[in-house]
């Protein structure tokens, strides 16, 4: 089971889904195969010295002082196993409360280990599809069977073998002239039917580029303005290709709760410059996520805490 709001998880030499099915860790086996036991405070390595045949190349750092509250994990195990407990206890908790759960997800590689994991491994087996709402949180300007598609990746590992409703799945028609404009009609008139002050998203999982973009809102990019839209175009001169539709901060800020799964080294010097500098919103679009009535969670890898 996932830890009480707030509370910080402890540090196993297990992933958080292998304890909460009473499992073995991956780890736990190394004794009985021969192997010494990887520490929960580091990798182990092979020796290039004589102190033996293994040694402790990296405590773990410590926990970046991030906005909202922030899970730290040996491993990106650990973090993706902990996004996926936290999006079925959020599911479970929203179809008892209003009888379906809004899920928004993002595409990249990133979150690609968690969608293949929700699909195969018991400890996700609670999680409620035939009672979710699934959203995408930005779609690059292509059409469905173009490989670049967000939806495409999303589709193959979570719609075709979850058995949640077509009529529950919503993607961007990015290559529609006024894809926007669907997208924000389709989420207000399918929310409406919430109970007001209930009508948003419930989960929105983000990612975080090494350049601080989330979503397709980009540094300097003109969707970081915009106030009044749920969904809107932009474009990122620096990615292929260059236009998107994506959900604007309204729209995310807005959602119960918001996950930001930041793994490996590449995103450290990122975090590093969030958790210690004053860079505006317009240079770090990831600063602008600041939940309005709702929870924000960073789960993130030693390697992207680690800096220096």
């Amino acid at each position: 089971m996932p830890s009480a709001r707030g509370a910080p998880r402890p540090r196993t030499n297990c992933s958080p889904a292998t304890a909460a099915r009473g499992g073995t860790s991956r780890d736990s086996m190394r004794g009985v195969l021969g192997y010494p036991a990887r520490c929960a405070s580091g990798d182990l390595r092979m020796s290039d010295d004589d102190t033996g045949p293994y040694r402790i190349l990296d405590e773990m750092p410590p926990t970046p002082r991030l906005p909202g509250s922030v899970s730290l994990f040996d491993h990106a195990d650990g973090a993706i196993d902990a996004v996926g407990l936290d999006i079925v206890s959020q599911a479970k908790a929203c179809v008892r409360a209003f009888g379906d759960f809004h899920l928004a997800l993002s595409g990249g590689s990133t979150p690609m280990p968690l969608y293949q994991r929700m699909m195969i491994d018991p400890a996700f087996r609670d999680m409620p599809w035939r009672r979710t709402h699934l959203w995408i949180v930005d779609e690059r300007c292509v059409p469905f069977e173009d490989q670049r598609s967000n939806y495409r990746q999303i589709a193959e590992l979570i719609v075709d073998h979850s058995g949640i409703p077509r009529s529950q799945v919503h993607p961007i028609h990015a290559y529609e002239p006024d894809a926007d404009a669907l997208y924000e009609d389709e989420l207000r008139e399918t929310l409406g039917w919430r109970e007001k002050g209930h009508d948003r998203l419930d989960f929105v999982l983000l990612g975080m580029g090494d350049d601080g973009h989330t979503a397709s809102l980009f540094p300097h990019s003109d969707a970081l303005r915009v106030d009044d839209r749920f969904a809107c175009f932009n474009r990122g001169p620096q990615v292929t290709p260059p236009d998107r539709v994506t959900m604007t901060y309204p729209l995310i800020n807005s959602a119960r709760f918001i996950g930001i799964l930041v793994l490996g080294k590449k995103k450290a010097g990122m975090v590093h410059r969030i958790a210690t500098g004053a860079d505006p919103v317009r240079d770090i679009p990831i600063k602008g996520i600041s939940p309005i009535g709702g929870e924000q969670r960073w789960y993130l890898d030693a390697d992207a805490a680690r800096w220096g």
